[in-house]
């Protein structure tokens, strides 16, 4: 099915001037011996003085060469929830349009359908946590604009078959977004790959995971040039703050130290998921390819408090739809994961 990015814009953004920044206006130019009196901000220098590069033209260059792309098919944003935020108020007209997520999964996608008055169509995942692909696009109609994709999946922990996106991407005339927040701990490749053959298809990653920078808030999009120039006009001036763009800079650029931890991560997590087996009240165990762990148990509210009051705090799930008794365990440090399990063998 033919994509067409100018069908799914909103005419109000398609007209849109975007703000020119001070900083805008000369991200062309070697700007390391001017004088700036443009931009009104104060001139002693204490390393954040002046307003951050509103392109982030440094992370980009890394980021671009890393997963090999252009910096044109980047936007970055605070936290991946300004990159879907931003995605709603590009493409989704309020009141008019609607969205499709597939529960049970990330809970942002529809809180942020509600505060833009956009529907949010859910489509159950399959009892083994797949797409049902022709219920969802038989939930298609002239006014769907994206479906998400959370892949791996939080909270079940497992990736979408190919299969199943591949024939989202090729039957859906809107965006198809895949949330990859936790790609780096799964053995499969991530749809980066393919970002030049589907023009509507966008990724969102973290630098909050395996990079270990949740503090500094910051969210990655890749898609298109098209689809990115459109996120441009929308996006706030100065969405990321200099030290954000600083300390992404140095983390990115110590790659042996992450592949490292990602492993030890993932060593981890594979010694909790052979010890879980033998917890008394623990019934399911689910297959993960992200930094937690999926458990179905006996009480899930039960297990729960009682964890607390050993002060382990892990996420109950068992309201979400398919998950009812389940818990979520987060991958910790070695010496965590070692009390986790003493106190899980200890409950009764």
């Amino acid at each position: 099915m033919e994509f067409d990015i100018n069908t799914i814009t909103r005419e109000n953004v398609k007209i849109l001037k975007p703000y020119s920044s001070a900083r805008d206006e000369f991200e062309d130019f070697d700007t390391a011996d001017m004088i700036f009196l443009d931009a009104n901000e104060n001139p002693f220098q204490n390393g954040v003085n002046r307003y951050p590069d509103p392109q982030q033209n440094s992370v980009k260059a890394i980021l671009a060469k890393n997963n090999n792309v252009k910096a044109s098919q980047i936007l970055l944003g605070n936290g991946s929830d300004e990159v879907l935020d931003l995605l709603f108020r590009a493409f989704c007209e309020p009141k008019t349009d609607n969205i499709i997520s597939l529960p049970p999964t990330y809970g942002m996608y529809g809180v942020l359908a509600n505060i833009n008055a956009v529907e949010n169509r859910e489509v159950l995942l399959s009892l083994d946590f797949q797409p049902q692909v022709e219920k969802i696009l038989d939930a298609v109609d002239d006014h769907t604009k994206i479906i998400f994709l959370c892949s791996p999946n939080n909270p079940t922990g497992n990736s979408f078959s190919d299969e199943s996106v591949v024939k989202l991407l090729q039957n859906f005339k809107g965006l198809v977004v895949i949330d990859e927040a936790y790609i780096d701990f799964s053995n499969k490749e991530s749809w980066l790959i393919e970002i030049d053959e589907y023009p509507n298809l966008v990724i969102t990653q973290t630098l909050s995971k395996a990079y270990g920078l949740a503090g500094i808030r910051l969210g990655i999009c890749y898609a298109s040039e098209a689809v990115i120039s459109v996120l441009n006009k929308i996006k706030p001036p100065y969405n990321v703050n200099e030290l954000t763009q600083q300390r992404a800079i140095i983390r990115l650029q110590d790659s042996d130290k992450i592949k490292q931890e990602i492993a030890s991560i993932i060593e981890q997590r594979e010694e909790l998921l052979k010890v879980l087996l033998d917890v008394s009240f623990v019934e399911k165990v689910y297959p993960t390819e992200a930094n937690f762990v999926l458990v179905k148990v006996d009480d899930a509210n039960k297990r729960y408090d009682q964890l607390i009051a050993k002060g382990i705090v892990i996420r109950n799930r068992t309201t979400q739809p398919l998950c009812e008794n389940c818990l979520r365990f987060t991958i910790g440090m070695p010496e965590e994961n070692a009390v986790l399990i003493k106190e899980l063998k200890l409950l009764n």
